[in-house]
């Protein structure tokens, strides 16, 4: 079902999503995806725009959890100079990372959104999950090398998915 890979929003950037937005849907935290979501995959060092929306949300008090299929020394090495929690080998499109960060931060799935630039496993896995997502523009276009193949099914996937919904990207949700 096509549906099982439609986003609740879509958004240029995770930047652009702003605390009072957040609150206004009724959403206590934000999990979010790291390669080409939150940071380039190939540039670990994150760009002042990230650190300053992690600020935001920090003061906000608006929880921010990396949720990755990547391995723990990788997703350590990219977040903790930001000081933010995360998630590794979530298996995504499965749950098993959301439903830790859910049970961590002891959330309901509707008091959270999960923040990605893949239809594959950040929105699927977040429909699974039974929570709202947002669907961003990557960061970079190229990709990791196990990436590239999800983007070729994507790609066929967004072509149905436009065809049916309105799939333009916002500046907000």
């Amino acid at each position: 079902m096509i549906e099982n890979y439609k986003p609740t929003y879509i958004v240029e950037a995770v930047y652009q999503l702003t605390p009072d937005m957040l609150k206004n849907k009724g959403i206590k935290a934000v999990l979010v995806d790291l390669d080409n979501t939150l940071i380039a995959w190939n540039n670990p060092l994150g760009t002042p725009e990230m650190r300053a929306w992690l600020e935001d949300m920090k003061k906000a008090n608006m929880p921010v959890v990396v949720v990755s299929n990547n391995k723990y020394p990788r997703i350590k090495k990219a977040v903790e100079p930001f000081g933010i929690d995360f998630v590794s080998r979530a298996i995504k499109p499965f749950t098993r990372g959301m439903n830790i960060a859910k049970k961590r931060l002891n959330l309901q799935p509707q008091e959270m959104i999960m923040v990605g630039d893949q239809l594959m496993t950040d929105i699927r896995g977040a429909n699974r999950a039974g929570i709202p997502s947002v669907l961003v523009k990557p960061l970079v276009e190229s990709d990791a090398w196990i990436t590239k193949f999800n983007r070729a099914r994507e790609r066929r996937v967004m072509k149905k998915l436009v065809a049916k919904y309105d799939m333009s990207y916002k500046k907000g949700i």
